[in-house]
């Protein structure tokens, strides 16, 4: 999914929808997150239009978890994939449906599966047959029955980094796929348990369908088998959405990606379920940091801007390459530079051999920073997370003030 339209250059300055990029920059301070409202709803809606009453469009709340975000997605029908019960009261807080929650993740706490039989979730996607009879412990103390969906991995190569690579049988997710059929037995057998799908999720940023198709295909004869095991599946989890444009991807069509998909299980008379994050946010943020300083060494020119690693750690962890612009274009000579920032680490860098024509106390814009971004970042360095600001039309809202010294030592004391 695409949504930089709603990012623009009108008269050489930068806008997100109709607000100066400059302006927001001016009110907030820097380092600032800038998101577009209308560029969350469009994406959103491209899988929310394509998906038939029977299906469930689980955005991926690790993605970006801001309550404002969560709370825009949820007026639009969405579901949501959680991998704590930290991004349960989230969506909890956020007016979201805990009904249209599915629990992801692979060391799910007791406390965190009561929480979530509390609130009534859709379902927990089981990640290991340990936690599955951990499942059905808490579910049976509480006297109800437990809804789930075993995690299959595939072993498909997404062909991604493989930091966010999850469907290999090196990476620690799901249950092998040559396993999954007992572990199924053993949970038909667990009176707490109630069997309601079959969940495979092979990574991130993923461009080529393929894998997904792959994925699926090998799902269909275990599916088969289950159905003969009298396990009726009412759905079938798929994982993350399509990858994103950062550079020159070309993503798939959304509703094309997801018709090839139900052409395949529409047999099976299955529910399907997807977990977009990535594609729903990354492209319907900014990061907007400003130049403190420029330096020659002779060799090498060096922008050091007041964002760095702690505040977006995606190039220095992945190495990910990050569209960066000034916010007012001008014109000169442009010059090679490494934009870096403040923290003591030689991995700082949000960017590479970037052409830029700028000077001291110009403001730069790191594109596709809604995914990803704020929700990594940390106060290492004793440095305070950044404000995000949500753009909306004609308007701008703060949606989470710029941390403070006082925010930092809140929850450190002395000792006596």
């Amino acid at each position: 999914m695409n949504s930089l339209s709603f990012f623009n250059y009108k008269n050489n300055a930068l806008f997100a929808e109709d607000v100066s990029v400059k302006t927001v920059a001016e009110s907030v301070g820097t380092p600032a997150y800038i998101y577009s409202k209308c560029a969350i709803e469009e994406a959103f809606t491209a899988y929310f239009d394509a998906a038939g009453d029977n299906d469930l469009i689980c955005y991926a709340v690790k993605a970006n978890s801001n309550i404002a975000v969560l709370n825009i997605l949820s007026k639009l029908g969405a579901g949501f994939d959680i991998v704590s019960v930290g991004e349960l009261e989230r969506v909890i807080a956020a007016g979201g449906d805990p009904a249209k929650v599915v629990f992801s993740g692979v060391a799910k706490k007791s406390s965190e599966i009561a929480r979530a039989l509390d609130v009534g979730i859709h379902c927990f996607n089981v990640e290991s047959e340990a936690e599955l009879e951990r499942i059905q412990q808490v579910a049976q103390s509480k006297g109800v029955q437990a809804p789930v969906s075993i995690r299959v991995n595939p072993d498909v190569d997404a062909k991604t980094h493989p930091y966010i690579s999850t469907g290999l049988k090196e990476n620690k997710f799901g249950i092998h796929i040559s396993q999954v059929i007992d572990v199924y037995a053993k949970a038909q057998d667990m009176p707490n348990i109630s069997i309601k799908g079959i969940d495979c999720h092979i990574g991130s940023q993923i461009i080529d369908p393929k894998p997904f198709i792959d994925a699926l295909k090998r799902l269909l004869p275990v599916i088969e088998q289950l159905n003969g095991m009298g396990i009726e599946l009412s759905h079938i989890d798929l994982g993350g959405g399509v990858g994103v444009q950062y550079d020159d991807e070309t993503p798939p069509d959304v509703a094309a990606y997801i018709g090839k998909i139900k052409t395949l299980i529409e047999p099976q008379g299955l529910g399907l379920i997807l977990e977009p994050g990535r594609s729903i946010v990354a492209n319907a943020g900014i990061l907007v940091t400003e130049v403190e300083y420029l330096k020659d060494n002779g060799e090498k020119h060096f922008a050091i801007v007041d964002a760095a690693m702690n505040d977006l750690l995606r190039p220095a962890l992945y190495q990910s390459w990050m569209r960066i612009e000034a916010v007012e274009q001008k014109a000169g000579e442009a010059k090679d530079y490494d934009i870096v920032g403040p923290v003591c680490e030689t991995g700082d860098f949000l960017g590479k051999h970037r052409s830029l024509v700028i000077e001291s106390g110009d403001l730069l814009s790191v594109f596709s920073a809604g995914a990803y971004g704020f929700g990594m970042a940390s106060n290492y360095n004793s440095r305070p997370k950044a404000c995000e600001v949500m753009v909306d039309g004609d308007q701008f809202y703060e949606i989470r003030r710029r941390e403070t010294f006082a925010d930092l030592i809140e929850h450190e004391t002395l000792l006596p």
